[in-house]
């Protein structure tokens, strides 16, 4: 109940500001911290160290204000004309803001400026948010990897792969 009163509030009273920006070197801890807040495991600040340094990686940060700590990232991989979303996450006490969708809305006007034209991903059959975000994003489903990821309890979960066409 205090989580959606707090959202109620927040769009009763205006939402923070969040600033976005590319992802930088610096940022790799606290994509680590906000990757951990999300997901069963976490990738850790190497892990975003090595991803960040790719060239074949983009990503975006969502600040607390212009000058304010990550509370959301997108990082994606791939070589035009086709981009994978590797990951998007957002802080917990921020979710319901629309960060995310701010997120990978961002992305596609920065990737087709790039020349990419479709952006692929995965995402577990469960994950109500994730699937709510890419439906409203444009995204389709086009297969299902039976078993690829595993639940809270060891249990074998599908991902679904899904499609956008950005250009």
């Amino acid at each position: 109940m205090t989580g959606l009163l707090t959202r109620l509030g927040r769009r009763a009273f205006g939402s923070r500001e969040v600033a976005l920006r590319p992802a930088r070197p610096a940022d790799a801890e606290a994509l680590a911290r906000l990757h951990g807040q999300s997901f069963r495991i976490g990738w850790d600040a190497a892990e975003f160290e090595r991803l960040l340094a790719n060239r074949l990686s983009r990503a975006l940060v969502g600040t607390d204000g212009p000058c304010g700590a990550p509370v959301g990232f997108i990082l994606l991989s791939g070589v035009s004309p086709e981009i994978e979303i590797l990951s998007v996450a957002v802080e917990p006490g921020r979710r319901g803001e629309g960060i995310a969708r701010r997120l990978v809305e961002a992305a596609f006007g920065t990737l087709a400026a790039e020349g990419f034209q479709i952006v692929f991903l995965e995402v577990e059959e469960g994950n109500a948010p994730a699937l709510r975000l890419y439906a409203r994003t444009g995204f389709r489903e086009i297969g299902r990897r039976a078993g690829y990821y595993r639940g809270a309890a060891g249990e074998p979960v599908a991902a679904l792969t899904m499609r956008r066409d950005i250009a």
